[in-house]
């Protein structure tokens, strides 16, 4: 698995490195491709150190942050996350499935999507809406005016579909779409 290290308003040492890839290769067993990649993102802020870390698979994306004091512990939490994901998207496919080893679970492929409903949820309600063509500051004032943590809209600028959401960290993040509407 190729993994990038990013460092935001903190150097990444050798030894900061060095753990980084101890930690990954537990995740080594969960997958032999040579398509699946990782990438750990640190930042430091005035009340701690945030570590993202992000595996990207063909079919899925796992990712776990944790925010802590000290980066190793950060590191720690956010790997038992992730490993935690993984462990119960396998309990979940061998339920369904024949007895199969971690590293075949976790290929995606192999399962059919209708097989992945979640056992302790279901879908209770569909709403369709119509997106109105506005600006990202309409949005944010609807979102807000509304009490949500997101809303999805047409960005007029863009003639995109657009989702503008909360942070946990504060500040609003913009998701939008590649293709555009015609």
């Amino acid at each position: 698995m190729k993994i990038s290290i990013i460092g935001k308003n903190v150097r990444v040492t050798p030894g900061i490195k060095s753990a980084i890839e101890k930690k990954f290769s537990k995740f080594n067993k969960y997958f032999d491709r040579d398509d699946v990649s990782g990438r750990v993102l640190i930042r430091t802020y005035p009340v701690g150190k945030k570590l993202e870390i992000t595996i990207f698979t063909p079919k899925m994306i796992f990712r776990a942050e944790a925010v802590d004091h000290d980066l190793y512990n950060a590191m720690d939490i956010a790997s038992e996350k992730l490993e935690g994901q993984m462990r119960k998207l396998k309990t979940r496919i061998t339920k369904k499935q024949k007895r199969q080893s971690i590293a075949e679970s976790i290929y995606l492929e192999k399962i059919k999507a209708e097989k992945l409903k979640r056992e302790d949820e279901e879908l209770v309600r569909t709403k369709s809406i119509y997106l109105e063509p506005m600006t990202v500051d309409e949005a944010i004032a609807r979102m807000d005016a509304i009490d949500h943590d997101f809303f999805l809209y047409l960005d007029v600028d863009e003639n995109k579909i657009s989702v503008v959401y909360r942070r946990v960290d504060g500040g609003f993040g913009l998701l939008e779409a590649d293709n555009k509407i015609k």
